[in-house]
């Protein structure tokens, strides 16, 4: 089944009908999606496609004459190899001649560090042979840095040449639960939660009724795939892959700042700023500076990918549970009872999710959002806002803030809530105007509810972001 791309797969068709020479750029981290995107628009349409090996160039080559082969005679036991990849981009230009043809070349940084002039020979094929074709190429990579900066950069020999770019992303909260309908709004949740709303972990996760029985099945569990792909990811695209788990590990227990992931990890902060980076490149750890202030020093670093923060949130500190069998016996008491306190960060990111794309009712459009943090004056010490934004009013156009608390609790929020948020937002806003809006994941007092009918804070359940 095929979900939730139906807008990047419109436009992809649409640019198709025009007939017109295509240079598509299509990227976004591993499992999200994109070869899934691929492969349907490519369904009924004339198609060469070329998936890079991380091998050498003439491995590549090889591999590229079999694509081309296997477009023009699919019964065919055997390929000609092409004796350079000028020759065979050339037998593409000929075949793109007598119909509309989709080129796609998937994992294209692995082609492009195989053979580093074969950016610079695509360039002169565009300019000079395609770009009055109907050929529609499409270059597609997991490397969002090397995507970014060799492809799409302005020092790439590509550069200029895209007629189009699709940064694919994973799924919010609402398409993630299209996979299980059947599933509770808190089972929902809790499934966006630990897959992160990546399509692959969805289906790997492979929920039935029981999301419980699920994760015991295909995450704690050694035979299963989800229980080694975080650390097999790790080998595939980073060099010691044990100083990156270790840093990992480190954030999921708590440390967010760079002297305490180096202390943990026993390294200095130079190396382990080296190791971040590369983290944040490939999308699993993010830096986050307080609302409106880059240039703070008040930088702390997080798990960004869901996926990732889930396991090594519960696997290294189980892991004789989980390799003696024994987890489903301590399920109840290792992992349950901790699985709201995981959903937090995880709640924040579905309220930012509901403000961004579902809150049509609010009298406000966000043109901003984030989270902050800071000294209060008042009582001496760092206080917090889940999250916080600039918004424009929808009748006035004026510009405000907002200020927005998220608590996945199995308890109601009381009055007092209210009452912390306004205060921690007078020392954020300086006294400017503010929103405040609280989510919850089970209600809210009778009281809290009182000040939302006086229009002092908009409630929002979890039930209803649904």
């Amino acid at each position: 089944m095929f979900y939730c791309r139906e807008k990047e797969l419109m436009k992809l068709n649409n640019r198709y009908t025009n007939n017109a020479f295509e240079c598509i750029i299509i990227y976004g981290r591993r499992r999200v999606g994109k070869t899934a995107l691929i492969n349907e628009f490519c369904k009924d349409k004339p198609t060469i496609y070329f998936s890079a090996l991380n091998a050498p160039a003439h491995r590549n080559l090889r591999h590229l004459s079999e694509a081309i082969q296997l477009f023009k005679d699919a019964g065919s036991a055997s390929a000609p190899e092409y004796r350079t990849f000028e020759d065979a981009l050339s037998e593409i230009t000929h075949l793109g001649q007598q119909e509309r043809l989709v080129f796609v070349i998937d994992e294209y940084p692995y082609l492009a560090k195989s053979d580093m002039a074969f950016s610079s020979l695509l360039q002169h094929i565009i300019d000079h042979k395609w770009a009055d074709s109907k050929i529609y190429l499409i270059l597609c990579g997991s490397s969002m840095s090397f995507m970014e900066k060799q492809v799409l950069g302005h020092e790439s020999p590509l550069y200029g040449r895209r007629t189009g770019q699709f940064k694919i992303e994973p799924l919010t909260y609402k398409e993630t639960a299209l996979f299980s309908p059947e599933c509770s709004f808190q089972e929902n949740a809790l499934i966006y939660g630990i897959t992160g709303g990546v399509p692959h972990y969805i289906n790997k996760l492979n929920i039935g009724d029981d999301v419980d029985g699920a994760l015991l099945d295909n995450m704690f569990d050694r035979s299963s795939y989800l229980y080694e792909e975080p650390e097999n990811l790790l080998k595939q695209e980073l060099r010691e892959p044990s100083q990156y788990s270790d840093i990992l590990a480190a954030i999921a227990g708590g440390a967010s700042k760079m002297n305490e992931i180096a202390s943990q990890c026993k390294m200095d902060t130079g190396a382990c700023s080296k190791y971040l980076n590369s983290l944040m490149e490939l999308g699993v750890v993010k830096r986050e500076f307080p609302f409106s202030n880059a240039n703070s020093r008040k930088t702390i670093y997080s798990i960004d990918d869901s996926f990732f923060r889930f396991w090594y949130r519960f696997v290294p500190d189980n892991i004789a549970l989980i390799q003696s069998g024994r987890i489903s016996q301590l399920y109840d008491k290792v992992i349950k009872p901790y699985l709201n306190d995981f959903m937090g960060q995880v709640f924040e990111r579905m309220c930012k999710d509901y403000l961004l794309y579902y809150a049509n009712e609010l009298p406000f459009e966000v043109l901003s959002i984030g989270r902050w943090w800071g000294n209060d004056p008042t009582e001496k010490k760092e206080i917090e806002i889940d999250i916080v934004g600039e918004v424009i009013e929808k009748t006035s156009g004026e510009k405000a803030y907002l200020a927005v608390s998220c608590k996945y609790r199995n308890t109601v929020i009381g009055r007092d809530e209210l009452e912390l948020l306004k205060h921690y937002a007078s020392v954020f806003s300086h006294g400017q105007k503010c929103y405040y809006m609280i989510f919850s994941k089970c209600g809210f007092t009778k009281g809290l509810q009182t000040a939302a009918s006086n229009g002092e804070v908009t409630l929002v359940q979890l039930n209803d972001m649904f």
